[in-house]
């Protein structure tokens, strides 16, 4: 279509300029009949030379476009960017008055009004005096759009149902917010004149209404992310603390008959060690709680070993009380023992490191045990790989990846008869640096 415009212009000038050439040229042959044949040469080749002129002009002329700072060419571009913080918190009271605010800051309409499907969430503009917030839906057009999904538009005061006389407005759009396929509530945008709506005030009712549902998906989708990863740590918690106590209790069995008192002890502090997990909330705890589980776990396993195993390590007092994600430490412990250490001929040797390095906690947990092949290696994550009942590295990985994304995995070391190191990276979050003696705890202990 462009091209066809330009050419119309192009072709009602060298009209015009033929027009008054012929005439000039009409006069000229009047007064000098033998010149006719230059005449027409000189009109033909002028005629080319001003077609192109104006052909390179429209080719290359300079539009400018004054834009207004207050106001972008799109503004729904402008409401996308100012309502997505709110509206990925979900839809409720507050959420939909700064949208609606928004709204009316940017667009050119007297009112904005957003509702659920049963109640008035916001409304803000004129009349807003006697539009009040919070009350249900009394709009019959409102309800309509909300069970139809569809889009209905309002020109005059009686379509809008408002009970106070001097109510000023006079017609409104009503557009619904599709989310995951099912009608959340309306965006009213208002007019105080009445009649049919400008088709551009339309437009954008309709353009914010699928933002704002779009806007809610996503809210709703990080809402499902959160619970999703929240009951998968619940689900991996779970499955670590009968594990441990199935494994201790087996333990402890083997003490009731040939040693009963080392056995009441042993039960004595899985009892303390199993009453400190029920005090426990949330999915973090202390590094000194921590380490007070593997301390814990060491000493049931210290005792079915004996000599076999050896605990060395080297922990930053400084970090103690800051946190840590619940059993993290223990189970790459247990692993390192079951794995590394039990099936090894002759004694071995545990080492558990923890210290501060590039703003985050490194934890080490490296054993001289058997090792891992390199057929095995790559497939050490997977669940139910490397422990009897699916708990263990592949845990410990996945609950660091849901918390703090996938650079924080685990990374593993090993070889054949050249033993396995474990390193686990946790960032920094608290400021506690009381010191304590919980890393030399194990030494003192007798295991008999």
């Amino acid at each position: 279509m462009g091209k066809n415009f330009t050419g119309i212009i192009n072709g009602g000038i060298i009209i015009r300029w033929g027009l008054i050439q012929l005439f000039l040229a009409g006069l000229v042959i009047l007064i000098q009949p033998p010149l006719w044949l230059a005449i027409s040469m000189m009109l033909l080749g002028g005629a080319l030379a001003t077609y192109m002129v104006v052909e390179y002009i429209q080719k290359h002329r300079v539009v400018k476009i004054k834009f207004d700072d207050e106001h972008p060419i799109d503004p729904t571009l402008q409401i996308a960017n100012e309502t997505l913080p709110y509206l990925r918190r979900g839809l409720n009271e507050e959420t939909a008055y700064k949208t609606a605010e928004i709204i009316l800051k940017i667009s050119d309409v007297s009112a904005v009004a957003v509702t659920d499907r049963e109640k008035v969430l916001a409304f803000i503009g004129e009349c807003s005096d006697h539009h009040k917030a919070g009350g249900p839906i009394i709009t019959y057009a409102t309800k309509q759009a909300v069970e139809t999904g569809e889009v209905i538009i309002i020109k005059d005061k009686k379509g809008l149902q408002c009970p106070n006389k001097n109510c000023t407005l006079q017609s409104a759009v009503i557009a619904p917010l599709i989310c995951q396929g099912e009608v959340a509530g309306t965006v009213k945008l208002y007019q105080t004149r009445q009649g049919e709506l400008q088709p551009a005030v339309v437009k954008l009712a309709l353009a914010v209404a699928q933002l704002l549902g779009l806007q809610m998906e996503l809210a709703e989708i990080d809402r499902h992310v959160q619970l999703v990863t929240k009951a998968e740590l619940d689900a991996l918690h779970a499955q670590i603390n009968p594990h441990f106590l199935f494994n201790t209790l087996n333990t402890i069995i083997t003490y009731t008959r040939t040693d009963p008192e080392n056995a009441r002890g042993l039960l004595i502090r899985l009892a303390s060690f199993f009453r400190q997990t029920l005090k426990r909330h949330g999915h973090f705890n202390t590094l000194r709680e921590e380490i007070e589980y593997v301390n814990t776990y060491l000493v049931l396993e210290k005792a079915r070993f004996r000599e076999k195993l050896k605990i060395e390590r080297d922990i930053d007092p400084g970090l103690l009380d800051l946190n840590v994600p619940v059993l993290t430490l223990q189970p790459l412990v247990e692993n390192a023992v079951k794995h590394g250490i039990q099936p090894k001929m002759g004694p071995g040797t545990i080492r558990i490191s923890a210290q501060l390095m590039d703003g985050e906690m490194l934890f080490v947990i490296e054993d001289d045990g058997v090792g891992i092949d390199n057929d095995s290696l790559p497939l050490i994550f997977q669940p139910g790989f490397g422990s009897d009942s699916g708990v263990g590295l592949s845990n410990v990985n996945e609950r660091l990846k849901s918390l703090y994304g996938e650079e924080y995995s685990l990374r593993i070391e090993s070889g054949v008869d050249r033993g396995t190191k474990v390193y686990v990276r946790v960032p920094m979050s608290g400021d506690g640096h009381e010191k304590g003696g919980v890393a030399s705890e194990i030494e003192s202990i007798d295991y008999r």
